[in-house]
């Protein structure tokens, strides 16, 4: 028979995969064969073996080899020993029945005279026991733990860390022996002990105070190994025992967790270790890194966290991508913790958003966001848009809507606020959300005083450009919206003098847009709005009748809604008296995190539905009160489905979702009135919403009104509500005077206290109990960004006045994990409706 050599040599002269799969059968069978014919033969067998090991990594079948593998421990020799062991590792598992055979064969190795068999099963004990051979060798086990030889207390204790994993009522017994470790002068029994004694504690907290008391020994250690001189038995490329080093910084971090008396006998050593160690070689570089974490995990005082920071700082400048790498995402995760130690390597780490590394860039890009403060948004938004001006698209998406919500959260001002979004508009336009568009909107149109610059601005930057579609849409409906303060002309700074703009230009931008290959449906839904509201803006009739012949060319499209918008727009012109109210400038949209714009409208008990006995029981099973459950949308609860509502708020299942009311204003009768025939009123009714908005968008959901605020409005503190996974919720209550009776307005802020990632598809559910009511605005957005925080308004009517409680429902997902709901109940204090 070949040998494994030979068999190998002949495998890779194979020409195709054909050949290979017929020598790799063949050679599978004689195997076989040979274990019938020849059983006792143990050199036959150690070389069967080997090719059957080679066959399995060549992803052939070998299970009829398992048992040959247990015959060879039998054999006396080492060398039929080690590739028995090595087999039965590698074609067992704990889930074999086969494996039962294993228990006698390592039980009598454990008690070998050779150490090195005696290694072999502790490794192969290890790696494949089961749980009832873990209790099976547990008393052989301990004992390998006392032995006076250090190579079998080294593996020993490895072998009882795997143990304790598969079998963790079995820490008990090992416990003791652990401690035990922890005093050995063997550097490798020491590392191992350990790295034992850190698994235990890290598995089971409530070991941690038992060996605290060790603290002072780690530290003796530690402080010898870094005074120790040249040791070659120990020295890699200069430094003593580096892998010990770690191990025992890594254990200090759990012990120091969470306790200052402990955590005060670190600081001396981890100073000198942070200080002392050399940083110019990867040895030096892995210690220095362990004891920055080893830092940030204790309770170390202020100044040794500021050490530890400027060593990752250093880190930065190391040309090993791996070290910066690491750097980067660490200083991620403390700049909660120490913000202005890190704001000290800004000017580093912003370097690095240059670096040719894509990884680099993209854990740089998340800590620059971090960093962001009042104090320090002009600078670093500077440089974020320079990094935006050459970054690739892959980057463009999460970058816009990071930037302008840094903006929006922390600018200086609001003239500052618009010059930066402009400015993200455009360098990356078509990147941008529609959540980050919808904030510039209503930016411009809070602040009349910017509305000409803003006008201005964007009619200069769509003549440069007109290739980016979140440009196009912001200019369209500014423009549409304020152009007679675009056509008064004036200065987009204060030293340059603008050109007067004519309003043959502005149509001419407009017709140059719609015939451009940038106008897809949406874009030509704004243009023909922005357009359409133009005409009561302007008073050129030539003018006008260009902005009729435009929407005449539209009005034969192929798409519906385009076709539709420029057929009615042009119908409006018959009916100039209500052409102009429909067309005037709209209110500043509300602002979401005002309490007193998000209000509810008054129940009306007498029209609200009574919830039939059934439901009533169903929700009585919830928790013993009677739940009334808002929907999202400002309908009246009792307009909804209870049944789906239920299943939404406590269920799996999406509810179903109550239309909201009809508008009652006769004006809006009037004008509905104009396109059609009674039978086209819902879809006239839709139009005529379009003509007070912009295209393409759903209209939103009814705001829910609040009485005009009296000089008795009272705002309360923000209550926590929920805590968990980096999302807090708070709720905070506003009472007016002018409110009726047991009437308080709540606005819940979802805080994402996360600075790395973010929080999506979040939903939040209510019910209050019978003898409330209770009416939501849909949320702000259905993510919130790292560091970030979204809203939702809510009205609640005490009928009776009775104190507020809530049952809410929290549903939310996290990048790269399982989604998360939990469910709490709340209560609002009593003096809220005094």
């Amino acid at each position: 028979m070949s040998t494994v050599s030979t068999f190998i040599k002949k495998v890779r002269a194979c020409k195709t995969a054909a050949d290979e799969r017929a020598l790799l059968q063949k050679e599978s069978a004689a195997i076989r064969t040979s274990f019938r014919e020849e059983p006792t033969n143990y050199d036959v067998r150690r070389n069967n073996i080997a090719k059957l090991l080679y066959l399995f990594t060549m992803g052939e079948r070998t299970h009829f080899g398992q048992i040959e593998c247990l015959k060879l421990l039998a054999s006396p020799k080492f060398a039929d020993k080690r590739l028995g062991y090595l087999g039965t590792m590698l074609l067992l598992d704990e889930s074999q029945e086969v494996l039962t055979l294993l228990t006698n064969s390592l039980q009598n190795d454990l008690k070998h005279t050779n150490q090195y068999i005696v290694g072999l099963a502790l490794a192969t004990f290890g790696n494949i026991s089961s749980p009832e051979m873990s209790r099976d060798l547990c008393q052989d086990l301990e004992k390998c733990l006392s032995s006076s030889n250090a190579y079998i207390r080294k593996k020993a204790a490895l072998c009882a860390m795997r143990v304790i994993r598969k079998v963790p009522e079995l820490q008990d017994n090992f416990v003791d022996r652990a401690k035990t470790l922890l005093s050995d002068r063997n550097h490798g029994v020491l590392l191992c002990g350990v790295t034992f004694a850190t698994d235990l504690c890290e598995n089971d907290p409530d070991l941690v105070d038992q060996f605290k008391s060790f603290t002072p020994i780690l530290l003796r250690q530690l402080k010898a190994l870094l005074g120790a001189g040249y040791s070659p038995e120990h020295d890699v490329t200069g430094i003593t025992d580096p892998f010990l080093q770690v191990k025992i910084l890594q254990f200090l971090g759990v012990l120091g967790r969470g306790d200052t008396e402990v955590s005060e006998q670190m600081n001396d050593i981890l100073a000198q270790v942070a200080t002392n160690t050399e940083a110019s070689k990867n040895v030096g570089n892995a210690i220095l890194y362990q004891s920055v974490l080893t830092i940030l995990e204790i309770e170390a005082d202020s100044a040794l966290r500021v050490l530890g920071i400027n060593n990752l700082g250093k880190f930065l400048t190391n040309k090993d991508n791996n070290i910066r790498y690491v750097a980067l995402n660490t200083l991620s995760k403390v700049v909660a913790i120490e913000p202005n130690a890190v704001q000290r390597h800004r000017n580093t780490i912003l370097d690095c958003l240059r670096d040719p590394d894509v990884s680099i860039r993209r854990r740089a890009l998340d800590l620059s966001f971090a960093l962001i403060n009042e104090s320090n948004i002009r600078v670093l938004v500077r440089e974020l848009l320079a990094f935006l001006e050459v970054a690739n698209n892959e980057f463009k998406a999460n970058m816009t809507s990071q930037i302008c919500l840094a903006a929006d959260r922390y600018a200086p001002n609001k003239r500052w606020h618009i010059d930066t979004v402009l400015r993200v508009l455009k360098l990356a336009g078509n990147y941008v959300k529609e959540q980050i568009l919808s904030s510039f909107i209503r930016l411009v149109g809070t602040t009349p005083e910017l509305q000409q610059y803003a006008a201005q601005k964007l009619y200069a930057s769509l003549q440069a450009d007109i290739s980016q579609e979140g440009l196009i849409l912001a200019g369209a409906w500014i423009i549409g919206e304020f152009g007679d303060a675009l056509l008064k002309g004036g200065n987009f700074e204060e030293e340059e003098l603008v050109r007067e703009v004519k309003e043959s230009n502005v149509i001419d931008l407009f017709e140059t847009i719609l015939n451009s290959t940038f106008a897809n449906q949406l874009v030509t839904e704004y243009v023909l709005t922005a357009a359409m509201k133009l005409t009561t803006r302007i008073t050129d009739p030539t003018q006008i009748s260009r902005i009729r012949a435009m929407l005449a060319k539209h009005s034969g499209s192929l798409d519906v809604e385009i076709q539709q918008r420029a057929v009615e727009y042009n119908n409006l012109f018959q009916y100039d008296s209500i052409r102009q109210g429909v067309l005037e400038r709209m209110p500043p949209p509300a602002v979401r995190e005002d309490p007193m714009r998000l209000g509810a409208p008054k129940v009306d008990d007498a029209k609200s539905k009574r919830k039939p006995k059934k439901e009533s029981a169903l929700l009585d099973l919830m928790g013993g009160d009677d739940l009334e459950v808002a929907p999202a949308n400002g309908a009246p609860a009792a307009q909804t489905n209870n049944a789906d509502l239920l299943s939404d708020i406590f269920g799996s299942t999406g509810g179903e979702t109550a239309a909201p009311s009809q508008p009652a204003q006769s004006s809006v009768n009037d004008i509905m009135s104009l396109f059609g025939s009674n039978g086209g009123a819902p879809a006239a009714a839709s139009s005529a919403m379009d003509l007070l908005g912009m295209g393409g968008a759903p209209a939103p959901a009814a705001p829910i009104a609040v009485p005009a605020a009296g000089p008795a409005a009272s705002t309360f503190e923000p209550i926590t509500a929920y805590s968990n996974h980096d999302l807090l919720v708070t709720l905070q209550a506003h009472r007016d005077a002018s409110f009726p009776p047991g009437v308080v307005n709540v606005m819940a802020r979802f805080h994402n206290q996360s600075f790395t990632t973010r929080v999506d598809h979040l939903n939040f559910q209510a019910a209050v109990p019978k003898s409330q009511k209770l009416q939501m605005q849909p949320l702000s957005a259905p993510g919130v960004a790292p560091g970030a925080q979204e809203t939702q308004a809510m009205r609640v009517t005490s009928t009776q006045g009775a104190q507020i409680r809530l049952r809410l429902k929290v549903t939310f997902t996290r990048e790269g994990e399982a989604e998360v709901s939990d469910q709490v109940d709340f209560k609002f204090p009593a003096d809220i409706l005094a």
